[in-house]
């Protein structure tokens, strides 16, 4: 009895909050960003031209979420900066990933067993920031329920929705990869997170912070390991907001905003296939006629 009730979930959620961060989980966090950095087109060669560059990428997959916190909250955007050993280790991540012998690191922590491991870690640290970053804005505004929410939401996700300025330091402009017009399974995670830690802080929802820190983190860890290990880009929440966003908006959440956009460009590179296609094609038949109308102007003028 006594070792069940040593084992209880508020001991066993409370023990959990109170693990330390830095350096192993920290540790996880910057490989398994720096992966993404190195998944990316043409992120090898950039490392090779312009190691700055792309040394400046990595740091903000690994530190994006602190600076995009910083800027919500008024505070010096470099500040984390000051914290060396979380800089000199995230260096030493990313010299390892793009420039080991062989590329030996990269293979290790690639190895999906390994890369697993790395990847449910990473989630635990994603969780922790989220609850951190809400604590901190509740203490600037007592009352403030969406400063809270959006501090939550860009310490969870800051690095994806960051993703169009860490575009521009490697050279690539992609405006339609924004992440707010299609948001992936980690950053609809982070604003839920953020919606339900929000609820905690203000004492709407009847649960302790670290019982709320521990049931979160294994759905997290759970769905980011599952996903990983199958490599899919589905969304857990695909099902609910297929139920839910019908009612509420109309239509599925982000479903008409891709088919609208690539619905123009298939549109105008098959002549006229797509729903935009009748328009496109009116300004086509005014010009040619215009451009007839002129050459006989002039070939009356000529004779």
């Amino acid at each position: 009895m006594e070792l069940l009730s040593a084992l209880s979930l508020g001991e066993l959620a409370l023990s959990f909050s109170r693990v330390p961060l830095f350096p192993v989980f920290d540790l996880s966090y910057f490989i398994v960003s720096i992966l993404y950095l190195k998944y990316e087109p043409g992120a090898v060669e950039l490392s090779r031209r312009h190691p700055m560059a792309s040394w400046l990428c990595a740091m903000l997959h690994c530190f994006g979420s602190y600076i995009l916190a910083d800027l919500l909250l008024g505070e010096p955007l470099i500040d984390y900066f000051s914290n060396n050993s979380s800089i000199l280790l995230a260096t030493a991540v990313w010299y390892l990933i793009f420039f080991c012998p062989l590329d030996l690191f990269y293979k290790c922590v690639c190895f999906l067993p390994v890369k697993l491991i790395f990847v449910a870690m990473k989630e635990v640290v994603r969780v922790r920031k989220i609850a951190v970053g809400i604590h901190h804005a509740h203490h600037h505004y007592h009352h403030g329920w969406f400063v809270m929410i959006a501090t939550g939401w860009v310490k969870g996700s800051g690095v994806a929705l960051m993703s169009n300025i860490e575009q521009l330091l490697r050279g690539v402009w992609k405006p339609e990869t924004n992440e707010i017009l299609h948001m992936s399974f980690p950053t609809k995670a982070s604003l839920y997170g953020a919606v339900l830690f929000t609820l905690q802080q203000t004492r709407w929802l009847p649960v302790s912070k670290a019982s709320l820190i521990f049931i979160f983190t294994m759905f997290m860890v759970s769905c980011k390991v599952f996903l990983t290990a199958t490599h899919s880009h589905s969304s857990p929440f695909d099902v609910l907001e297929g139920y839910i966003c019908p009612v509420l908006f109309g239509t599925a959440w982000g479903g008409n905003h891709h088919h609208d956009n690539h619905g123009g460009s298939h549109g105008g590179s098959h002549g006229g296939g797509g729903p935009g296609s009748p328009h496109s094609a009116l300004p086509a038949r005014s010009k040619e006629e215009l451009s007839e109308g002129s050459r006989k102007k002039k070939t009356k003028k000529a004779d």
